[in-house]
């Protein structure tokens, strides 16, 4: 996702898996570094993203170096676990339900950072395992100069205009695609008929990706017209990519739809340099970095008393308006997971 046009954080580096080391300096052998495991969508395009600012503006503080890898929010909680009995990351950022999924895996530990009072009960775990930092909503994006007009509803996409032009990411693997099944369980009333009608959008389909993050610089250039994605890494995508549009998928005759996805982080079990780890965790819930994440990620800030008024957070307001949310039973999601990606994956022939 990232196209890496600057550095602005010397120790800052994207590690394509499996690697474990960056520059070769371990994280096991500097006492003076932290490691994250985040879903992608927060680093930006051009160096420029939200974590690209607080990291830096962290190792200022600290002198703590921020190693960094990236992946999708599946991808993250699978590699934590494969490394459980030896883990190399101290703080693990990802979407539900795989945040929750890594709290039922043991992956996380108790730890309530700074200003995590100030984040609402339903964006936080009840045993304090893990808190939201930056709010997001699901959705999807087209491109705005090969559609003047966003489609209005799922069964404008079942259109011929949009065979081999539409992709989605990959349910389980990636956040927003397992994202694309929750909503349209929500949207169709149900496991069965959203089933049968990604069934039939299946013939639109290009086929899986393991990153969301990768599909936007597709739509931006026109190679694909519609993908999935989420408002907070689209609407940050958007200043650097000017074809992209964000919309919310409606029922035909129905109001548009989407549901909160925020980045949750926690504090990983046995973390080789939790203290660091705590550190960051309190630094990305500070009232600066909160203050940062419309005007510069893109998002919401997770904390409630911080109400951004800059010009982003203004046009971020407006793009929800006449949107209705739902809230997933995030449980039933975690517990329900795979089957709902098998069924998927029997419908789609996937």
């Amino acid at each position: 996702m990232p196209k890496h046009a600057r550095k602005p954080l010397a120790a800052l580096c994207v590690l394509a898996l499996p690697l474990t080391a960056c520059g070769g300096n371990s994280a096991a052998s500097d006492e003076n570094v932290v490691t994250v495991y985040s879903a992608d969508g927060l680093k930006g395009e051009n160096g420029d993203g939200w974590y690209d600012q607080v990291f830096k503006d962290f190792e200022k503080e600290t002198g703590i170096k921020v190693e960094y890898v990236e992946g999708g929010s599946g991808e993250m909680v699978q590699r934590a676990a494969r490394e459980k009995r030896n883990p190399q990351a101290d703080v693990l950022v990802t979407l539900p339900p795989f945040i929750q999924q890594a709290d039922t895996k043991g992956l996380l530990q108790k730890y309530a950072p700074e200003g995590a009072d100030r984040v609402s009960g339903s964006d936080k775990a009840a045993n304090g395992t893990w808190t939201a930092v930056v709010n997001n909503y699901f959705g999807f994006i087209h491109n705005k100069k090969e559609l003047k007009q966003a489609p209005a509803t799922w069964e404008d996409l079942l259109d011929g205009t949009y065979r081999n032009k539409l992709q989605y990411s990959t349910p389980g693997v990636a956040g927003d695609g397992t994202a694309v099944l929750i909503k349209a369980m929500h949207d169709f009333g149900g496991e069965k008929p959203a089933m049968e009608y990604l069934k039939k959008l299946q013939a639109n389909n290009v086929g899986p990706s393991a990153s969301t993050g990768k599909l936007a610089p597709k739509v931006d250039k026109g190679e694909l017209l519609v993908a999935n994605g989420d408002v907070q890494m689209n609407y940050a995508q958007s200043k650097s990519m000017p074809n992209l549009g964000i919309w919310f998928p409606a029922r035909e005759g129905g109001r548009p739809t989407t549901f909160a996805l925020p980045y949750a982080a926690g504090l990983v079990t046995e973390a080789p340099h939790g203290e660091n780890g705590k550190k960051l965790l309190d630094h990305l819930l500070s009232q600066k970095a909160q203050t940062q994440v419309s005007e510069i990620g893109g998002g919401f800030a997770a904390r409630q008393d911080v109400k951004a008024t800059d010009a982003d957070a203004i046009a971020l307001d407006k793009l929800m308006n006449g949107v209705e949310i739902f809230e997933p039973d995030w449980d039933d999601v975690e517990k329900n997971l795979t089957s709902y990606v098998d069924a998927w994956k029997e419908a789609t022939g996937s």
